[in-house]
């Protein structure tokens, strides 16, 4: 009898440990969707600064993509000016895009990322090359190759 007290013992030990870890679990999970979940208001004044050309759409954003900026919030100050600028350009450039050219740049973006990286030396290169051009000539180029040079995709 006082064996199969034991293991009886030993058994609920085991199960209200792994209640106890998925409970913490849960209110972690349950912490990180409530920091995804915020609302415009609920944000920091820091966080407004560097978020503020989201301020219109932020409480429709989905979860994720809060997370991302919030994160992008986060690490701002650790930038350097230029960083700073790059992100200020690039998150009111954002705001300006319909769904669909979001979804275009996403599109761009992800077949840049899944390149090989001498595919992508290459390309880095040849936009570097645009860059140096007069703005006649790129004037010329986007409107020979619609779609294929967008100054505002590097920004």
């Amino acid at each position: 009898m006082q064996l199969l007290l034991k293991i009886l013992f030993r058994k609920l030990s085991t199960v209200s440990l792994l209640l106890c870890v998925t409970l913490n679990s849960l209110i972690l999970n349950v912490a990180n969707a409530d920091e995804n979940t915020l609302t415009w208001a609920q944000l920091d004044a820091d966080q407004h600064k560097v978020l503020n050309p989201l301020a219109a759409e932020w409480d429709t954003l989905r979860p994720w993509q809060r997370e991302k900026m919030l994160d992008i919030a986060h690490d701002y100050p650790k930038m350097d000016v230029q960083e700073q600028q790059r992100v200020q350009n690039r998150l009111s450039s954002w705001s300006r895009m319909t769904p669909y050219e979001r979804e275009n740049a996403r599109k761009k973006y992800q077949q840049f990322h899944d390149l090989p990286a001498d595919k992508k030396a290459e390309l880095r290169k040849k936009w570097l090359e645009y860059q140096k051009l007069p703005e006649a000539q790129r004037e010329a180029l986007r409107k020979d190759a619609p779609g294929q040079y967008d100054d505002a995709d590097f920004k």
